[in-house]
């Protein structure tokens, strides 16, 4: 059984308050994490006056996806060939050697969550992974993992100047709804054909990851940048029944009270950027403050490529110049995004009995000034500088 201690380190549970004390990491796990911790005969590290974190969780990211450093014509994020795309899997994109992976985790990230693009109303299966292994089967937390989709621009520009629809934002409920109603039917079908005691024989790889989101198995993640956006996605959520994650909500701070009552989380981002188009120009960091103050569940997003992943925590310090509060932006880094994949059992904060993906810092994340020393996922050292 392999073991790491760790010494004397300014420690930031998220879980508990700050405090000194030790870790110690016993087979890929936290087996014990006090003020002071003895051992004899274990590998030991003193980290005196570095700062340790959690791993960071980016729950919507295309890093490895949108290879970095290739140009357009090796960029596998979308299908941009048919609106409906539920069968690809981000994981048959993934690829491991993206040179963006290196610095993300010398950016203090450990997990992410990969996603198709947002060419499509509805684009394809994500995959939760880790960035520990250049095999891809070898980092997969959970796949599938959610359903990508897409309301407002993205869709209506890209098929809307090929004369296809969907041209407009009803073109991209329109083609949502009328998926899902043939899915309903897809799962009536099966289960008549069980009830009369045949084999179904009418297998569609496009409404098998349909017939999970409806089931509450995969939750469907709905990019929508603004406020009309947002309305559509939770009407199609009740219309359906499916769980549903609101990806961007940019201008999500406008009803807060509204998406609060209907216990819809949000992902926050890409905030530090350029607006580049329409249903972007109302961004704003105050957002953050706000989503907070009315207690709905958020992360915080870098969109990667968008805003490179190993900016994750100067995406977050910028917000403090807005009002946001430092413990917030902690929260929407590590076991927010945690509870919104549901992986929380196992990252997010440094518990006893959770996965040893955590960061040792040269300083507070947020601080410009801080560097990561030593990133460690499942107990290993993945990164040191």
């Amino acid at each position: 059984m392999k073991k790491l201690l760790l010494k004397k380190g300014i420690i930031y549970p998220v879980s508990t308050k700050p405090f000194i004390g030790d870790i110690l990491i016993e087979d890929g796990k936290i087996a014990e994490i006090s003020e002071q911790i003895e051992k004899k005969s274990v590998d030991t590290i003193d980290i005196t006056g570095k700062f340790v974190f959690p791993g960071f969780i980016d729950p919507h990211s295309h890093i490895g996806l949108f290879e970095e450093g290739v140009g357009n014509y090796y960029q596998d994020g979308n299908e941009a060939t048919d609106p409906v795309t539920p069968h690809v899997r981000a994981i048959d994109a993934y690829y491991p050697d993206d040179i963006a992976i290196t610095r993300a985790l010398a950016g203090g990230v450990t997990t992410v969550m990969i996603v198709p693009g947002s060419a499509n109303p509805i684009g394809g299966q994500s995959a939760i992974i880790k960035l520990n292994s250049q095999i891809t089967d070898d980092s997969i937390i959970r796949e599938p993992a959610g359903l990508k989709m897409a309301l407002g621009e993205n869709p209506k520009r890209v098929y809307g100047t090929l004369n296809k629809s969907p041209s407009t934002r009803l073109g991209n409920a329109a083609i949502i709804r009328d998926y899902f109603i043939q899915v309903k039917n897809y799962i009536k079908k099966k289960e008549l054909s069980k009830e009369e005691g045949k084999d179904f024989t009418e297998f569609n790889i496009k409404y098998e990851i349909g017939e999970k989101v409806l089931k509450k198995e995969v939750t469907a993640r709905i990019h929508a940048h603004r406020k009309d956006d947002i309305l559509t996605a939770i009407r199609l959520s009740e219309e359906f029944g499916f769980d549903l994650v609101i990806e961007h909500a940019t201008e999500a701070y406008k009803i807060p009270d509204y998406i609060k009552a209907k216990d819809i989380p949000v992902i926050l981002g890409p905030l530090l950027g350029f607006r580049t188009k329409l249903e972007t120009r109302n961004m704003s960091y105050h957002s953050i403050s706000i989503i907070n103050e009315k207690g709905i569940l958020a992360a915080l997003t870098c969109d990667h490529s968008v805003i490179p992943l190993e900016h994750a925590s100067i995406q977050a310090a910028t917000a403090l110049r807005y009002g946001a509060k430092e413990e917030d932006l902690i929260r929407m880094l590590t076991i927010n995004p945690a509870k919104i994949l549901e992986i929380e059992e196992r990252v997010g904060s440094l518990d006893v009995g959770k996965d040893a993906d955590l960061v040792i810092w040269s300083g507070h994340p947020f601080d410009f000034r801080s560097y990561v020393v030593k990133t460690i996922i499942n107990g290993e050292i993945v990164y040191e500088r």
